[in-house]
């Protein structure tokens, strides 16, 4: 190639990291922020659906973040009910 651009200048322009937490653990810490400051009240229910829309991302972080409560013992799922928090 008679242009090509030097691997030095690509990885400065693009570098390979980027230093970013995932968006499922930005969800988790907002969502144990919520419950912990009292936000989400004992007891209310968590829709996915909802908690999607107001945090402005798709379900599947707002599934993953409600695992990690779930293992956390700070929200709890009910057969057929829903995730409520703890």
């Amino acid at each position: 190639m008679k242009n090509k651009i030097p691997d030095q200048v690509l990885n400065e322009i693009f570098p390979r990291k980027v230093k970013r937490p995932k968006l499922s653990e930005e969800v988790y810490n907002q969502m144990k922020k919520m419950i912990l400051s009292g936000k989400f009240k004992k007891g209310q229910r968590l829709v996915e659906e909802k908690l999607a829309h107001q945090l402005n991302v798709s379900r599947n972080p707002i599934q993953i973040a409600i695992r990690q409560l779930r293992k956390e013992k700070l929200v709890i799922w009910k057969f057929k009910k829903g995730t409520f928090v703890a």
